[in-house]
């Protein structure tokens, strides 16, 4: 993003690590004040202390995304503490169990999409009625590709980010008019955590999935960052409702 953001206020969530914190991380550098929120006090407040220890403003946040009084109380105290609420990227989420679809736990199920979806749905909820009133805001979430193409064994997991490009594009539409765009970034396999343990658990997997990527190797958190920073600047202001891809090219085959 060319242009500073001095006076904008960004929130990010699942801010402890991975996407999230590079994320937070980046848009700090471009001088924009950051809550970070996770459920993760530990992560969480290591973001916001990495963001004040290179001269930004943060402010972590301890919140359930799927508590909707403590998403609700979120996006009140960010307002309270800043006086606007800019840029939000919804990245909170978990990948669940590897399992088929007919094998899958039904508490498992409801967990991820409870998380995934009804979560972003949360956040997107009080977040739009905050940019609605300030006549101005722009919203990330965090799909995947897993959200365009089969993900096979991760049935609740592809069923929910098929579900947050769905809500993407349908508040695009609805709020396009009213100064605020809504937009999604579709990661392919990056270096996080949640794949770090996949590989950790199947250690076959890493030469798999990099030897499948057209580009030949894996993606890192910078990377989706640098998109994401890109979707919330001026520069993207003709974007709405739009699924951004980065996946080295895999779902091009």
């Amino acid at each position: 993003m060319g242009e500073r953001s001095s006076e904008r206020v960004a929130l990010v969530t699942g801010g402890s690590g991975g996407i999230g914190r590079a994320t937070a991380l980046a848009l700090a550098r471009t001088g924009a004040q950051v809550v970070v929120v996770d459920v993760s006090e530990a992560g969480g407040a290591e973001t916001a202390q990495m963001i004040e220890q290179a001269g930004g403003t943060a402010q972590f946040m301890r919140v359930d995304v799927t508590d909707a009084r403590a998403v609700e109380q979120m996006i009140s105290v960010t307002v309270a503490t800043f006086g606007r609420l800019d840029y939000a990227v919804n990245n909170a989420g978990i990948d669940g169990l590897r399992a088929r679809t007919a094998d899958y736990p039904e508490d498992e199920w409801l967990r991820v999409l409870s998380i995934n979806v009804t979560g972003v749905w949360l956040c997107m909820k009080y977040e739009l009625q905050q940019m609605q009133a300030q006549g101005s805001g722009v919203i990330v979430n965090t799909a995947s590709v897993a959200g365009l193409v089969g993900f096979p064994g991760h049935s609740a997991y592809a069923a929910s980010k098929h579900a947050v490009i769905g809500l993407t594009k349908t508040a695009a539409l609805e709020y396009a008019r009213r100064g605020i765009r809504v937009n999604a970034i579709c990661p392919g396999y990056t270096r996080t955590p949640m794949v770090e343990r996949v590989f950790e658990q199947a250690p076959e997997m890493q030469a798999k999935v990099t030897q499948a990527m057209p580009i030949g190797r894996i993606g890192t958190p910078e990377e989706i960052a640098g998109a994401i920073v890109y979707m919330c600047s001026d520069s993207a202001a003709f974007m709405t409702g739009h699924a951004l891809v980065l996946d080295g090219g895999l779902i091009a085959q």
